[in-house]
């Protein structure tokens, strides 16, 4: 592809300018527009006079009247209040005499104990960095090791907690601090 100058390219062609001393004569000549900036100069001129005389005409003619200060009317004073009613509420004679009685079941206990565990890592490092998280929550936790076919695992685990609910209680409050890999499973150790 040919190279193209866009450089030289937007430039229109320069004319040279006539030599007046070859011609002999002067070549200047008055245009229309040299008139121009002057006419527009006196139309200017001409305005402003014309508001300064249009300001100074109407300078007498504004109105003297002042405006004078709302009065208020004063509301009168120490006018009386009609007196409130005497009201009487009825639940204030007949509520202490009510009793609300609620059957509540007794949580059963169940013999199975649960645990908690948190995380397994490689090394051992790892899971004590986790057994630190857990224990600012005020939760006190365990590392066990365990070796299987996959490796040797170190398993962060909390428990035995006598109930799911205690389980679940710990796991909301690790949520907290964004420990969410937390699964409550039944003590088996």
């Amino acid at each position: 592809m040919a190279q193209r100058d866009y450089v030289s390219r937007g430039k229109a062609p320069q004319k040279k300018k006539p030599d007046n001393k070859k011609r002999g004569k002067s070549q200047v000549k008055s245009t229309p527009t040299a008139a121009f900036p002057i006419v527009r100069l006196a139309i200017v001129v001409i305005l402003l006079i014309g508001f300064a005389v249009f300001l100074w005409s109407i300078k007498d003619n504004a109105s003297s009247e002042v405006d004078t200060e709302v009065v208020r009317p004063v509301a009168p004073t120490q006018e009386a209040l009609p007196e409130l009613p005497k009201e009487e509420w009825e639940y204030i004679r007949t509520l202490p005499g009510y009793e609300v009685e609620v059957d509540v079941a007794e949580q059963e206990k169940s013999d199975k104990r649960y645990l908690m565990q948190c995380a397994s890592f490689r090394t051992r490092a790892q899971a004590e960095e986790m057994k630190a998280k857990i224990a600012f929550q005020g939760l006190e936790a365990l590392i066990r090791h365990s070796s299987g076919s996959n490796g040797e695992w170190f398993r962060v685990i909390l428990g035995p907690f006598e109930s799911k609910r205690d389980a679940e209680k710990a796991k909301h409050s690790l949520r907290k601090v964004n420990i969410a890999t937390c699964q409550i499973w039944f003590w088996n150790l």
